[in-house]
């Protein structure tokens, strides 16, 4: 049975930073496309950033430059380093994984994911 945690959610004010990680248990993060989502109340869940097997890295141009998305393989562990962080990037922030399958060509469908986390909290105010 797989299960994704995330953890490191929290409230900062604007120009902070947080850590997210997420935890896989029952399958193997080197294999497929892994990514970090958020949904804030009444908008679609969008994706802000993936890494796929060939290390591979997408991000959305709202926080390009500012996060960075990075795997410790022998761990298991997803990460979404958020720097200078502003009040729109409130959100619940979650983890999405397709083993298998490079990240290329649908890295920001929710559809196209099998697994999801439980989703940790961000705040930021300004």
């Amino acid at each position: 049975q797989v299960h994704l945690v995330e953890s490191g959610g929290g409230s900062v004010q604007a120009g902070g930073s947080l850590r997210l990680s997420c935890v896989a248990s029952g399958l193997t993060y080197s294999s497929g496309c892994v990514a970090w989502f958020r949904q804030s109340p009444g908008k679609e869940r969008e994706g802000v950033a993936s890494i796929d097997e060939d290390g591979r890295t997408n991000y959305a141009d709202s926080v390009k430059g500012r996060f960075t998305v990075s795997l410790d393989n022998a761990k298991n562990v997803l990460y979404l380093q958020m720097s200078s962080l502003m009040p729109e990037d409130t959100a619940m922030y979650y983890c999405a994984a397709r083993p298998s399958l490079s990240c290329r060509y649908f890295w920001t469908s929710v559809p196209r994911y099998d697994y999801w986390g439980q989703g940790t909290q961000v705040t930021v105010s300004s």
